[in-house]
């Protein structure tokens, strides 16, 4: 198995750039398709606004949307020639949540930016990464509005528990783990019993790994008085990784963004590119 589909979303905000650019990168590395996938949203006006103010207010918004999706093309298209990588350009009109998932269903892996909440040409992205990685089915990696990233996945952390989410993280990564130069397995707070992590916490995924020609190393971390998503990014720093993977949302959507959670930790803090899938 290797990525040979990459979907990456364009949008007009000031890091859409660094994102292309990556996602180019991780195409070239991968041999990969690039698709960049731009989605015009036309805001809906009030038929007691148009009958007020007619039918100019609709006309300048579509207007205007035609117009920022042409920039975002003309942005995606330099950025894949640049990089010398096969691509294509496809426009959905809509809803970008539906629109997305729908689209990344036909791809192998997803790239998509994390919200800055000063940018407002990010207004209307709330909550995409969330339905990507519970409803695309694809692996979904999210790069950080903060920082510049020309590559990722040459030394990876894998954020290990044992879980479901996390069973998939692991094989949905495979093709990024196998290209890795160093591949790390980190436990946290690791817990025995039937639904534990065996005698030796993260042996047993190192070893499956090894089989797939992945040389990853197991690494028990215990702090009980930090929280999971602190921990993995003090790690990554700490191990200058360039990249996390992790299993999203082990408990419910609900109360992971009620309660918390790693996955909302790592969503709102992340530093680094993180591989999520569910």
């Amino acid at each position: 198995m290797s990525f040979k589909d990459i979907l990456v979303h364009v949008d007009k905000s000031s890091h859409c750039q660094d994102r292309l650019e990556l996602a180019a990168a991780m195409a070239v590395e991968h041999g990969a398709h690039l698709t960049g996938l731009g989605v015009k949203t036309v805001p809906h006006v009030p038929q007691f606004v148009m009958s007020q103010l007619g039918p100019e207010v609709a006309e300048a918004q579509r207007k205007f949307a035609d117009e920022a999706i042409k920039v975002e093309r003309e942005r995606f298209e330099a950025a894949a020639k640049a990089a010398g990588v096969s691509y294509e350009w496809r426009e959905a009109e809509g809803d970008l949540i539906e629109s997305f998932c729908m689209h990344a269903r036909y791809t192998d892996f997803v790239i998509a930016g994390q919200i800055d909440p000063r940018d407002d040409d990010m207004d209307g992205e709330a909550g995409l990464i969330d339905h990507l990685v519970l409803d695309a089915g694809r692996p979904v990696m999210v790069v950080p509005y903060a920082g510049k990233f020309k590559s990722a996945g040459h030394h990876v952390m894998v954020a290990w528990n044992g879980s479901r989410e996390a069973t998939r993280a692991v094989n949905d990564s495979m093709p990024l783990l196998k290209m890795a130069s160093k591949v790390e397995v980190i436990v946290v707070n690791p817990r025995g019993g039937r639904q534990g992590h065996g005698e030796v916490p993260g042996a047993d995924i190192c070893l499956h790994l090894a089989r797939h020609g992945v040389k990853a190393e197991a690494h028990a971390v215990h702090a009980e008085d930090m929280d999971v998503g602190s921990m993995l990014l003090s790690r990554a720093a700490d191990e200058s990784v360039d990249m996390i993977v992790m299993g999203a949302y082990g408990r419910s959507r609900l109360r992971e963004l009620v309660l918390g959670g790693a996955t909302r930790h790592i969503v709102r803090h992340m530093t680094i590119p993180v591989l999520m899938s569910h």
